[in-house]
């Protein structure tokens, strides 16, 4: 399956089963690897090998990805510290600085300004070239794509923090329009690229929610975000592209405006209504997930059992459904409850 069960499902054609696919699984949990490869990956050397494998036995059907790098963090950007994910915490960083003291350095903030413009002839090469890269490691493996990690709200995360940036939402919402407007006239230059490469399938990641649902009301995301996916995606999809969206958290209050603004497949974690959508969207767009991490890592094997079912459930009548585990499997995550 692989690939082609990737492209089928993305296109709305079954597959002979439920294609699958995982996050990151397959660099960060290596006795997991290990495992299922026989590749011993306490030797480093071996990893990429048994990365490989790996890939190819558990069937990904798409690699989850947003090739290239955006040239923002040259500029002012927010450390917020990381959470501890990688075994033996090496991700987990304490550190927290702010490079905005007061909301009126925020309201007079100009991404467009303070982030390198590139020669669009020059991004659209290196862009190309990093896909192909990606596309030749992975082969048949795994349908590759291209994408933007920082399409509108996870940019300003990345560049304000979360106390600065919901501040500058809640005191004056019409000034911070003015500084989103730059940032989507800089990030637009990646999307404009990404349209004229040889990929097939766009990823575009932002985190616009919490676990909880909305940062915000509503409707500021509906006057403030959502019409600059419109325009983001508009080159897109008129280069032949298929969108993929991606956000953390519940944000299924938001599933028909992420369709409208014209994407096709959409990944979700376990707190959204991935029923709700395959009723309404199923025969019409694609779903990826949204098998709960957490049971994984606590529940027994009955509970294993009852969490895939309800997945399974709901998306194998759909030819878009790709199964997967929401929001990743850890290195923590017991191996023999991932195998099973």
């Amino acid at each position: 399956m692989s690939y082609q069960s990737g492209w089928k499902a993305i296109n709305l054609e079954f597959s002979a089963r439920v294609p699958r696919t995982e996050y990151s699984a397959q660099s960060y949990h290596w006795p997991l690897v290990q495992r299922v490869t026989g590749i011993d990956t306490s030797i480093e050397a071996n990893r990429e090998k048994a990365k490989k494998e790996f890939v190819k036995k558990w069937d990904y059907a798409f690699m989850w990805m947003t090739p290239g790098g955006y040239r923002f963090k040259e500029g002012k950007t927010t450390k917020m510290g990381h959470a501890e994910y990688a075994a033996g915490g090496t991700d987990f960083d304490t550190r927290r600085e702010c490079p905005f003291k007061t909301l009126e350095e925020v309201y007079n903030f100009d991404p467009c300004a303070e982030y390198e413009r590139r020669n669009q002839e020059e991004l659209v090469k290196e862009l190309n070239a990093e896909y192909i890269k990606t596309k030749d490691y992975w082969g048949d493996a795994a349908l590759t794509m291209g994408g933007v990690y920082h399409t509108i709200f996870s940019g300003l995360i990345e560049i304000f923090g979360w106390e600065m940036l919901l501040l500058a939402i809640g005191k004056d919402s019409k000034r911070f329009n003015k500084v989103i407007e730059s940032y989507y006239h800089w990030i637009k230059q990646y999307f404009d690229a990404w349209a004229r490469t040889d990929c097939k399938v766009f990823m575009s990641h932002d985190d616009i929610c919490w676990t909880s649902g909305p940062v915000t009301h509503p409707d500021w995301y509906r006057r403030s975000i959502f019409p600059y996916y419109k325009r983001l995606w508009e080159p897109i999809l008129s280069s032949g592209k298929k969108i993929i969206f991606t956000s953390d958290g519940k944000y299924d209050i938001f599933f028909d405006d992420i369709v409208r603004c014209g994407a096709n497949m959409l990944v979700m974690e376990p707190g959204n209504d991935m029923k709700g959508f395959a009723e309404k969207y199923g025969k019409t767009h694609g779903f990826v997930g949204n098998a709960d991490t957490r049971i994984l890592l606590l529940g027994t094997k009955e509970d294993i059992y009852k969490e895939v079912k309800r997945c399974m459930d709901i998306g194998k009548e759909y030819p878009g459904f790709i199964m997967a585990v929401g929001n990743h499997i850890p290195p923590n995550t017991p191996v023999d409850n991932a195998l099973y």
